[in-house]
């Protein structure tokens, strides 16, 4: 697995035969060059030869804010088919305004119904996260993920293992389907026509205490999942860090060719 450099640069290697007999991907690792403040990462993750690229502090641990409800969704529609149960029509509308509207409401709700600190160990471990850490506060907004985490999270969820087979689908298509305020970043640098199959999911706080700005984005596509996260000075406003995500979409994108 190639390693990258501080700059986001990762190193030429020779791809394997099999490999090499794969379908190009619409992304591509290069070195990502934006004119910023604060401090950004970003990973992208072959999700079908398990190759991660990415700058050397894409293990470095951000808040998460709203993208980790799209493990809390998760997390919860598997535990009730463990139980061999059904979401009633109000928990599945608590499901889809959480993740399609990023509502902090049904976000809390499903979080406590979840076991709160214990559903996070549970994303860490299903998941196999290498890097992540329970919110110190207890909240889910707090979570501690790293770029890289975010993709293997990305991967969790299209392969099955976050929400199990029976919710799956269900879970991608909420994903796909996020709206309005919600709707920024990594596959906004894809044309229109394409990302609605991009399923995505991200997040924006302003840590008081920190005088920052956090955002956090995550996309999914048919073997693919890239994951940014940012911080910067609190004054920019959610704006700034959606576009740091789409333009490293979009300079993955121009590698690929696309």
């Amino acid at each position: 697995m190639p390693q990258a450099v501080a700059t986001g640069r990762v190193p030429e290697s020779a791809p394997t035969t099999a490999a090499s007999k794969l379908t190009p991907l619409p992304v591509k690792a290069t070195e990502i060059r934006i004119s910023h403040s604060g401090w950004y990462s970003w990973a992208l993750l072959d999700t079908r030869t398990g190759e991660l690229s990415g700058p050397a502090d894409r293990d470095a641990l951000s808040t998460t804010a709203s993208l980790i409800k799209s493990w809390i969704g998760a997390d919860f529609l598997r535990r009730e088919a463990e139980r061999g149960l059904l979401p009633s029509a109000e928990e599945a509308e608590l499901v889809e305004t959480m993740i399609r509207d990023s509502d902090n409401e049904a976000a809390e709700e499903l979080y406590a119904a979840n076991g709160r600190d214990d559903s996070i160990r549970r994303l860490i471990s299903t998941c196999e996260l290498h890097d992540s850490l329970v919110a110190a506060d207890g909240g889910w907004s707090g979570t501690l993920l790293s770029p890289a985490d975010i993709t293997r999270l990305g991967a969790c969820i299209a392969d099955g293992r976050a929400a199990g087979p029976t919710w799956t689908e269900y879970l991608l298509e909420q994903l796909r389907a996020v709206r309005d305020d919600g709707d920024f970043g990594i596959r906004k640098a894809f044309p229109e026509d394409q990302q609605k199959a991009i399923a995505t999911k991200n997040g924006w706080v302003d840590r008081e205490e920190e005088q920052e700005y956090h955002v956090s984005c995550m996309a999914i596509g048919t073997g693919w999942v890239v994951g940014v996260m940012a911080r910067y000075e609190i004054e920019k406003g959610p704006e700034y860090g959606a576009e740091i995500c789409r333009l490293v979409g979009a300079q993955l994108r121009k590698a690929a060719g696309g």
